[in-house]
């Protein structure tokens, strides 16, 4: 239907209006669209932990091997004249050759304790083969695991040979003799790190590769065939944890520059600054600096550990660049290994990086294994030549005037450089360079507090942020600076460590909370610790905090510390923690509902010996939780079913016996099912038309029993109860059935075989509420264990199906404990079996079913539950169990009195060990650590941006354009439908849409804003486009057989729709996804009346929604109208009606706060929800004289109620006056009617088969009886009707299962 051009595109009509009308859409409160409602209630993905380091190395000892052969030069070597002669900074010639050789040795060994203090030094000067092969294999037989570091200098020795060889001497050095790399490898083993300081070094480290390879081809042969030779050789050692570092390139000589040390890569990686700075003198640029010479560069005051100093200074503004290189330059797993692992190796590679760049100013190509990229061109060296600049300008002035030292602006400029990346901070880029300059300025006290804020506010950015820190290697450090005791440091550190554990596993308190949750989840040092420090007394306190993130953890927290942990427990019985606790059980804020839920639940389910203290308190906790039984949220009621399976798990043999109970008097009950008892009249016949397509299955957050399954449940059922004539028996949903087709359809997640299918729960639901089961069991203390009994039994048909799966299951494994621990009163064989089960896959058909009927008692008296001292059992025979298949014929298993203590079903001394495993295989539906998701969703929160604008309020962002785009869209659809109305709608009668729905349409609801209508039948929902005429959607409502839809709203319909249903056993449902290409899913579901007994005469379920408050108004075949907040998902009033029949229309008006109900006794009652329940009724209507179709309030300020009965007769009254002020006669045996809101149009559907259309004053515009095209086909009974909220369309759905619209005449649209 295309609407009017020029009105589309005439900018003139009521802009203002238009404006004023988006003002007010963007200030409409949404439903359901917090996170609990769009994000599965599980914890974040755990990033790979890449940064923890598993294998931790050091390096323990040292060899130094040193071929100088002072004062003879090696024969392949042509030296210049002069030439570089220092090693170690001595110089050999200046003393005696063993002299220098020692002193030469002693250096270097200090050279390497600068940076591995504690490790065991070897010297090897001038040795022999013999020499070199007794150090090696001493250090690594002293090393065990740890790492070994091989350094030689070959300076006075041939160079390396291409078959792997380097040279050592004879004894008396008349020879140069060969040592092969092999050799080598196989004695200093692995992990080891060897450097090589000579000409051609690349040569060993080409060399030293290949016989890994040979060696590890060896290995590989000796695995696989066992006799080969080389398997019964010693096996080598696998060289794949070995580090090296050599000076050149295999082609490349040493340079021998006379201003440079002859062992110039020695000097790079043991005394990184003092060659750099001599390096840096060496430069032209070094002439900018006036008054440096290589003298002045020999005296620079301070020591390199002494940060204070000019020299420490140097030295950690050159850790701090080469660490940043690396980690900017280096994969990640590569710098973790090499960086990260050893300190030694750390050093020796950020020093490597310098020898990088120093040697290939002089032509030489420094070679690491494994493999590094080219380093030498980083920007970040400029920042170097920078700091060794200002540094060296001050030391003229220093040495000779004794000015004071001005430190250096390095640190203070990559803060700000790195400020600068976060203003401008996405998360698509690079990441900022200077995070690990942030990671050594947390070691300054002058800059720790920025250093803090800016890495608080990096890590901010969500859990990508937090994994790059950490593989910097931030946590040790924060783990240092968390134990200090600078005040103003703590807020920062606390929300630095929310962010690190948040991503690992708002307020300060709140995160401090959050850290101590942590702390002490599953972890009994923590909760001793935590004890100790009165962590319970100080929560509690916390608990009434205006904050409900405070809130919320501060519950987590306590349910956590006394989970298992029994001191814990008693200590918060003492400060009677549990009552506290009570109070947020009625928390406005679901999610704190849910904490308190998960904390009671962790107080009743500790495992230690039960008192008969402890057991009024869990019994108290109990009747307290089970008063959450019909809570809004199922995120609450999840929590709630995960509470009660722990006090079921703890009194396990009480809850046997009342299960036993129940499935007894659920068999000997038969209810009356209001399913089987559809009358003539009734409006809504089961479907048996063929043309039923396929329904979409739905993936709401579970599998929900799909239609079909759930219509099919039934006769899966009746399949499996054949006799032995094969005959059908009559057909009791209460036998207990395990057929594998049957429990296909139980709609359990992972298709356990139930005893209980949901049916029989449904049932013994039912039974339960019929009839009293105290006065069976008849025992005081039992009737908390039959109430929480009841309470899962509830749960078990809770309309949300992750809610129902887990109480299916707590309920299962109890039944089948209780079936199997109950001894029939004959013994069960394959003949006298009433039922068998031809379906099922397994033998475990357990069918109890006793010839007498009478209850499996599990001792000869009921009273015996309440003996104080009950006997141990006697038994004679030998503690086996045959697997308990009935048709063996073989005994079922014993049982005897159940004891008060808890234990799991006690069977006497023998055969307590031996039980846990079940007969027949059954794996256990419910373990003591069932549990949901709440505590790691609700950690999430710490590891998402906190301080980063939410999407909607950031006006670039794509959510925010689309919801601008839907209220121009809302504005233009006000503004069009209003000016055609305007001019006044004489007919009514043009069809602009027909289709056959898929089910007889029992309710339809106009989208508001766009061209989707929504049609229900029994138990399913369809949805097309009326003005394509195609069909979008249909998918199965998820209520049970006997239940049908009676009532739909859109909610937020002005923007992201949900659709709700009201189904008449009081359940309400909400869906998302709907009519666009994705899946349905479910968002939330519950109870919105209970007791409400389903039956084909009733009005069902009636709602009406408020927008602009988020209530939800709710009644039906109930005596209260029930209003719920949906934005806390609680009930929040229940206005008595004070009639005896049921509510059958809802309207209410937020600027008045009134609600007009229409009865099934005809009258109308107006209510004021801001009265109190007993004087809210401030008036009752009785001028009709039967069942009201309709009763609706105008919106204006003085909107009248506009009413009408089956009778036809439409009344008006304003609400102050206590009669009618006008009276229209319509047709009477009226079926539906609906009142256009804007138009004042009322349209009557009836019985028999015609729709009219009146307008205010009562004058019939349209009578429509005939459907266009199809050679004129009589209109069906009319089952429901609905205008659009602001187009002149009128949706028509009737028995023949038709679906049409009609509209106003063409030519004013």
């Amino acid at each position: 239907m295309k609407m009017d051009s020029d009105l589309l595109h005439s900018p003139a009509v009521g802009l203002a209006e238009e404006e004023e009308a988006d003002m007010n859409d963007w200030k409409l409160p949404l439903a359901f669209m917090k996170k609990r409602h769009s994000e599965k209630i599980e914890g974040s993905k755990a990033l790979a932990q890449s940064w923890r380091m598993k294998d931790r190395m050091k390096t323990v000892s040292v060899a130094l091997v040193l071929c100088l052969n002072v004062g003879v030069d090696p024969p392949d070597v042509v030296k210049t004249s002069p030439c570089a002669r220092l090693e170690c900074w001595i110089d050999p010639l200046s003393m005696s050759p063993q002299k220098a050789l020692e002193t030469i040795g002693a250096n270097l060994q200090k050279q390497y304790e600068n940076w591995q203090p504690r490790a065991r030094y070897k010297q090897s000067l001038d040795p022999t083969v013999d020499e070199v092969k007794k150090l090696c294999t001493s250090l690594r037989r002293n090393a065990k695991e740890e790492r070994v570091l091989f350094h030689y200098n070959g300076h006075g020795v041939p160079r390396p040979t291409v078959n792997g060889e380097i040279w050592v001497f004879n004894k008396n050095y008349t020879q140069y003799i060969p040592l092969s790399i092999y050799d080598l490898q196989t004695w200093m083993g692995s992990p080891s790190i060897f450097v090589y300081d000579c000409s051609n070094a690349g040569i060993i480290v080409k060399s030293f590769k290949q016989f890994a390879l040979q060696r590890e081809q060896e290995l590989e042969v000796a695995a696989i065939n066992p006799s080969h030779p080389l398997a019964q050789m010693p096996l080598p050692p696998s060289m794949k944890n070995c580090i090296q570092l050599a000076a050149c390139e295999a082609s490349e000589l040493l340079p021998m520059n006379p201003d440079l040390p002859a062992d110039l890569f020695t000097s790079c990686l043991t005394t990184p600054i003092k060659i750099a700075l001599r390096w840096f003198c060496m430069q032209k640029s070094a002439k900018l600096v006036p008054g440096v010479t290589l003298d002045l560069i020999e005296k620079i005051p301070g020591r390199l550990n002494d940060r204070r100093t000019p020299l420490g200074e140097l030295n950690w503004i050159f850790t701090a660049i080469t660490d940043t290189i690396a980690w900017n330059v280096l994969p990640r797993d590569l710098f973790q290994k090499l960086f990260r692992q050893d300190l030694l190796v750390a050093s020796l590679f950020r020093n490597f990086l310098l020898a990088e760049r120093i040697m290939r100013s002089y032509n030489c190509t420094p070679v690491s294994s494994p493999r590094l990229p080219p380093t030498y061109m980083h920007a970040m060296w400029q920042a170097w030549d920078l700091a060794v600049d200002i540094c060296l300008s001050q030391l003229p002035t220093i040495i000779e005037e004794g000015t004071a030292f001005r430190h250096s602006p390095f640190f203070a400029e990559q803060l700000t450089a790195f400020q600068v990346w976060l203003t401008m901070g996405v998360e698509n880029r690079n990441p900022p360079e200077q995070l690990p300059i942030v990671l050594q300025v947390l070691l300054s006290q002058v800059h720790r507090l920025r250093a803090l804020d800016l890495l608080g506010r990096f890590l901010d950015l969500g859990p990508w942020a937090v994994s790059l820190a950490l593989s910097v290697g931030i946590f040790p450090y924060v783990l240092k600076l968390l134990q200090s005791s600078a005040r103003e440091l703590r807020p920062l550190l606390v929300f630095i460590w929310a962010k690190i554990l948040a991503v690992d596993s708002a307020e300060h308190r709140t995160m401090a909370v959050f850290i101590l949750a942590v702390i002490v989840n599953n972890y009994t040092t923590g909760q001793e610790a935590c004890l100790q420090g009165n962590l319970i007394a100080n929560c509690l306190e916390q608990l009434s905090d205006p904050h409900p993130l405070l809130r919320q953890w501060v519950a987590i927290c306590l349910g956590r510390i006394w989970q298992n942990f029994d001191p814990a427990r008693w200590c918060g019985v003492r400060d009677s923690a549990h009552e506290k606790l009570y109070t947020l059980l009625s928390d406005p804020i679901p999610e704190v509902r849910c904490a308190a839920v998960f904390a009671l639940g962790t107080f009743v389910g500790n495992s230690a010996e039960r008192t008969d203290h402890s057991t009024t308190i869990d019994h108290n906790v109990a009747m307290m939780l089970a008063q959450l039984i019909n809570d809004g949220s199922p995120v609450v009621r999840k929590e709630l079913v995960v509470a009660l399976s722990h006090l079921v798990v703890q009194y396990e043999s009480n809850f046997c016996t009342v299960a036993l109970q129940f499935i007894e008097e659920e068999k000997n009950y038969s209810v009356p099912s209001p399913a089987n008892t559809a009358e003539p009249g009734n409006l809504t016949p089961v479907r048996d038309s063929p043309a039923i397509p396929r329904l979409r299955s739905v993936n709401s957050y579970t599998n929900i029993r799909t239609a079909t399954t759930a219509r099919n449940l039934n006769k899966s059922l009746q399949n499996l109860n054949l006799n032995e004539e094969g005959g059908p028996a009559a057909f009791s949903p209460g036998n207990l059935s395990t057929s594998s087709s049957a429990s296909s359809t139980l709609g359990s997640p992972d298709n356990d075989e139930y005893i209980l299918s949901f049916e029989t729960i449904d049932k013994m639901r039912r039974v339960s509420s019929y009839s009293s089961l105290n006065s069976l069991i008849g025992v005081s203390f039992n009737s908390v264990y039959t109430q929480i009994w009841r309470v899962l039994l509830h749960l078990a048909a809770d309309p949300f199906p992750e809610v129902s799966d887990l109480a299916m299951k707590v309920l299962n494994s109890i039944a089948y404990k209780a079936t199997m621990n109950a001894r029939p009163q004959r013994i069960l064989d394959s003949g006298s079996l009433t039922q068998s089960a031809p379906a099922s896959p397994t033998s475990k058909g357990t069918h109890i079913h006793q010839a007498g009927g009478s209850p499996p008692m599990p001792s000869t008296s009921s009273s015996s539950l309440t003996n104080d001292v009950p006997k141990p059992p006697t038994r004679e025979q030998p503690a086996t169990r045959p697997p308990y298949t009935p048709t063996l014929g073989g005994q079922a298993p014993h049982s005897h009195q159940f004891t008060r203590t808890r234990k799991m079903f006690d069977k006497g001394p023998e055969q307590a060990a031996e039980d846990s495993d079940e007969p027949g295989g059954h794996r256990n539906y419910i373990s003591p650590a069932l549990q949901t998701g709440l505590c790691d969703w609700s950690a999430k929160y710490f590891a998402q941006p906190v301080m980063k604008i939410p999407e909607e309020h950031d006006l670039e962002s794509q959510v925010r354009l689309e919801r601008q785009w839907r209220f121009l869209r809302n504005a233009r659809v006000r503004r069009q439908s209003r000016s055609i109305i305007q001019r006044g709608i004489s007919r009514l009668d043009d069809q602009i849409f027909i289709n056959r729905n898929p089910g007889v349409p029992s309710v339809v609801k106009f989208h508001p804003f766009n061209t989707c209508i929504a049609v229900a039948d029994k138990d399913s929902i369809c949805f097309w486009d009326w003005e394509k005429g195609e069909r979008l959607d249909y998918f199965y409502n998820g209520n049970p057989r006997y239940t049908r839809i009676t009532s739909m709203e859109y909610l937020n319909g002005h923007d992201c729709s949900l659709l709700l249903t009201a189904t008449d056993d009081g359940a309400l449902r909400i869906w998302k996804n709907f009519a666009d290409q994705k899946n349905p899913e479910m968002v939330t579901a519950w109870q919105g009346l209970s007791d409400m007994l389903p039956t084909t005469r009733g009005a069902g379920m009636v709602v009406d929604w408020e927008q602009e408050t988020g209530f939800l108004m709710t009644s039906g075949d109930v005596r209260v109208v029930r209003i719920w907040d949906t934005d806390r998902e609680m009930k929040v009033q229940d206005i008595p009606t004070g009639a005896d029949s049921c509510v059958t229309s809802l309207s209410c008006d937020s600027q008045r706060s009134l609600i007009v109900a229409g009865l099934g006794d005809g009258s109308v009652r107006v209510f004021d929800r801001r009265m109190g329940p007993n004087e809210c009724r401030v008036m009752t209507y009785r001028e009709h004289g039967a069942w009201v179709v309709k009763a609706h309030l105008q919106k204006e300020t003085d909107g009248h109620i506009i009413s009408v009965s089956v009778n036809g007769d439409v009344r008006f009254f304003e609400p102050r006056m206590p009669e009618s002020i006008n009276v229209l006669q319509t047709v009477k045996g009226l079926t539906a009617l609906d009142i256009h809101p804007q138009a004042n149009l009322f349209a009557c559907g009836s019985m028999n088969q015609f729709i009219a259309v009146y307008n205010a004053n009562g004058d019939v515009i349209s009578n429509i009886k005939y459907y266009d095209g199809f050679m004129g086909q009589r209109i069906g009974a009319i089952s429901c009707l609905a205008f659009h909220p602001h187009w002149p369309h009128l949706a028509v759905g009737s028995n023949d299962y038709y679906m049409s619209i009609y509209s106003a005449e063409k030519r004013l649209r």
